[in-house]
């Protein structure tokens, strides 16, 4: 090629402009040029793990590194979200996290990272409603009785919950707002599988839990099935109705499951990932296995409807924490 006046200004333009915007540059090229890590701040096997390493397994079929789930907890989900927020803006390292993120910054007072300012919002992968159950011995078989009930000697029952501040702590409390200030006494447990034992025995009258968690002890009959927490009813428990059927307008709670990447990771990663991301939750096989765990998949979702997502939940949720006075244990 003739290099004259018009090509050398081109070239050097061309030259110049990854000096200027190298994330952008390696983000339109090579990206990923490593393998991609995807934190999930909860134990391996659980049931945030489960989803978080199917996609993963999925992205890595379609890029040309490998996609790797990294295990880290700690303080709810403060060390695995922290972990991320000061992560590389490389486009190496994302956040595979639930509601929790719309809660942490309520709970508690004084983190090393803002959960909003910190994270840039990519893909909202699907939601998993929850399921009111009590114990099979109380006399109630609706969830308009068991409010009743309640609402008779505020402060005699007790509900269980995974812990502390956790995502069915706060769909609890919200019930109990919604339904009209019930009076029940929170009992918290360090999981589902500690506290199923107790609900099954008595010990707590209440429980509201993850659809694929409590769903086996509905269908076997060990506890009573009320209501879910979703908008529709699930295919599983089709003569199931939600909370707004059964009377609690406006009730809904999920555990959401969506992916952040840290800020200032550049805007062509968020965008491609988004779409990668998409494109994993529209497979049949992966609708069809997560539709197993009682996930309600999402494929069309934008970063900036992630974001207004995440914003909204954490505007549904700071308050009832605040009004609940729930801290970090």
């Amino acid at each position: 090629m003739h290099l004259n006046r018009r090509n050398l200004m081109g070239l050097g333009a061309a030259l110049a402009a990854p000096a200027l915007v190298p994330g952008l540059a390696r983000a339109q090229g090579n990206w990923p040029n490593q393998p991609i890590r995807l934190v999930v701040p909860f134990s391996a096997g659980g049931p945030t793990d489960i989803p978080a390493r199917l996609i993963a397994d999925e992205l890595s079929k379609l890029l040309p590194q490998r996609v790797i789930v990294e295990n880290r907890t700690g303080a709810g989900t403060v060390v695995g979200a922290d972990a991320v927020a000061k992560a590389a803006k490389d486009g190496h390292t994302f956040l595979y996290t639930t509601i929790a993120q719309a809660a942490i910054r309520a709970i508690y007072p004084t983190l090393p990272f803002d959960p909003v300012k910190d994270f840039t919002p990519v893909a909202l992968a699907g939601t998993i409603p929850m399921l009111m159950m009590v114990n099979k011995d109380v006399p109630v078989n609706s969830l308009q009785e068991l409010i009743a009930l309640l609402k008779k000697d505020p402060g005699k029952y007790d509900y269980a919950s995974t812990g502390n501040g956790a995502a069915l702590h706060l769909a609890s409390e919200l019930f109990l707002k919604q339904a009209g200030g019930l009076k029940v006494n929170h009992v918290p447990y360090r999981g589902s599988a500690a506290a199923m034992p107790d609900l099954l025995n008595g010990t707590v009258t209440m429980m509201l839990d993850v659809a694929n968690s409590a769903l086996p002890f509905v269908q076997r009959g060990e506890v009573k099935g009320l209501a879910i927490s979703s908008a529709q009813r699930i295919p599983q428990l089709p003569d199931m109705p939600t909370f707004q059927e059964a009377g609690v307008p406006g009730y809904e709670a999920y555990t959401w499951h969506m992916v952040l990447a840290p800020a200032g990771t550049p805007e062509p990663v968020v965008t491609r990932m988004n779409a990668l991301i998409n494109q994993v939750m529209a497979m049949d096989t992966v609708k069809a296995r997560l539709a197993d765990l009682t996930m309600q998949t999402r494929s069309d979702t934008t970063p900036e409807t992630t974001r207004k997502w995440l914003t909204d939940e954490i505007a549904k949720w700071e308050p009832i924490i605040k009004e609940a006075g729930i801290k970090a244990d």
